[in-house]
């Protein structure tokens, strides 16, 4: 075992690897429920769905090419699909192969679904899966049975990218990252009523002023992903840049989808409410709404009535749990994406972010994992923020976010004081012999390491985390202990307990 791991080996009983873990796991308050090695396949985003009294969960992977023990074949890295239902022994259903390429340039990274009866105009009776298509394109498929998908249509495709989608389940609303050849960037959105996903409409094409075709000067940086908060609420936040040049767009949703549709620099800008624009050198991979937050340390404020009240703005709509129904303020939880290996970059934040006055936004705290803690630089592979969890669980909103920070596993942050996060429990997986290595240098200067890349995660509505594993280790179901546990919202908690 290398020097900088503390944890012990542990032999993957009855978790699926089969090989005595090279390098162990370490944890805080923070336990390994289960685990699926996902055919060796590199993760990007799980999404965990509840069809009647199952839990599915939906696994976008990097491009690459693996065998399917299922089918006995070799196939493109595409979408797995995993029955988590019991989350001590998940069962591996189906692998929907995805488009040839290596790395970013295949796969199909996306996953998002919806129910039939939740979407305006779909067959009731049906489940649906939107996905990306490698660079090229999206897809709707019917996961009704989740052992047996089948594809339903192409939604777009001739595109030269992809990358993190929003699906609307009430109303249909999907905001595609693309890639649109006419623009002048590698990521826009495209905007389709999805309402019935057999019959896809297009609504608009929308991005940053300046990457629009036909524009001239400095491209503005690239779209990562947005969350939307639905009609009742009318925002969209939009994440743009990876890990440098971050910006993030607070988008009016009426005026976005109903708006002017050309896209003229006037019209991309007339939806926007504020734009926040992060320093050079960090990134925004999610901006995360966490919104009523009540203040306790300010209850005994009581400021003249001709003052600005905070949490007296905007509806926030059903889409978020809310906190309080008094004075609150609202904020947003954004994570840059370290993009390099072994530290050879900026270091990427969870920033705390006030947005209670939309347009006078203030950032009050930023987290990191602290290098020393584990000699995270030498360990292999990238270290630093990457992606926080999207679910709005009543049993974690508010309370706690989860952020993947790839060789320092997955960290939970009690923000219920967002001026002063603290982390209150961790979990870095052991290392398998399926975890692949990461190198840097050429030549006789390359060296390689390997290292856990835990790379997204997501939360269930039951409390679990799943933990997705960017260097093909595979998934991760955890759950907390402690006093960690304590912070969170189980049902059936006492008020002492919460």
């Amino acid at each position: 075992m290398t020097r900088w791991h503390f944890g012990v080996a542990v032999l993957a009983l009855g978790l699926g690897t089969g090989a005595v873990a090279q390098h162990g796991a370490e944890q805080r308050d923070m336990a390994l429920v289960g685990y699926s090695d996902l055919q060796a396949r590199s993760v990007y985003q799980p999404t965990i769905h509840r069809q009647g009294d199952r839990y599915i969960a939906y696994i976008g992977h990097h491009g690459g090419v693996m065998p399917n023990p299922l089918t006995g074949q070799a196939e493109p890295n595409g979408t797995s699909i995993v029955d988590v239902t019991n989350p001590k022994s998940p069962r591996y259903l189906t692998h929907i192969p995805g488009e040839k390429g290596a790395g970013e340039q295949g796969g199909a990274q996306m996953a998002r679904v919806c129910n039939g009866s939740t979407l305006p105009r779909a067959d009731r009776s049906k489940v649906y899966l939107l996905r990306s298509y490698g660079l090229s394109g999206h897809e709707v498929w019917d996961v009704t049975t989740p052992e047996k998908p089948t594809k339903i249509t192409t939604v777009v495709s001739g595109l030269r990218n992809t990358h993190k989608n929003f699906w609307e389940c009430d109303t249909g609303i999907a905001y595609l990252v693309s890639g649109d050849p006419a623009w002048r960037t590698r990521r826009m959105t495209k905007i389709y009523d999805l309402s019935n996903p057999a019959a896809p409409v297009f609504i608009r094409d929308y991005g940053v002023a300046g990457q629009q075709p036909g524009s001239t000067g400095t491209v503005p940086t690239e779209l990562h992903g947005p969350i939307s908060l639905g009609p009742k609420a009318n925002r969209v936040y939009f994440a743009h840049g990876t890990g440098q040049s971050g910006l993030i767009q607070i988008v009016d949703r009426e005026k976005l989808l109903n708006g002017p549709k050309e896209p003229t620099e006037a019209n991309l800008k007339y939806p926007i409410v504020t734009q926040i624009d992060l320093p050079p050198e960090s990134g925004t991979h999610t901006a995360l709404p966490v919104f009523g937050m009540p203040m306790p340390e300010f209850a005994k404020q009581k400021p003249p009535a001709n003052r600005p009240q905070p949490g007296m703005g905007h509806e926030h709509g059903d889409t978020i749990p809310r906190l309080t129904n008094g004075p609150h303020r609202d904020f947003l939880a954004v994570v840059g994406e370290s993009t390099d290996e072994e530290c050879l970059e900026n270091r990427q934040f969870v920033r705390m972010i006030d947005v209670t006055f939309e347009d006078r936004p203030v950032g009050v705290s930023t987290w990191t994992v602290p290098e020393a803690s584990g000699n995270f630089c030498a360990r292999g592979g990238r270290f630093g923020a990457h992606s926080s969890h999207e679910a709005t669980t009543p049993i974690y909103y508010g309370r706690l976010i989860f952020v993947t920070f790839f060789n320092a596993g997955l960290r939970v942050l009690d923000i219920r004081d967002p001026y002063t996060v603290k982390e209150v429990a961790y979990y870095i997986p052991a290392t398998t012999d399926k975890t692949d290595e990461r190198c840097i240098g050429e030549g006789a200067q390359e060296r390689c390491k390997v290292a856990i890349q835990s790379n997204n995660a997501e939360v269930d509505d039951r409390g679990f985390i799943y933990v997705g594993d960017r260097a093909n280790t595979g998934l991760h179901i955890l759950e907390l202990t402690g006093a960690a546990r304590r912070v969170a919202n189980f049902p059936g908690q006492s008020t002492a307990q919460r």
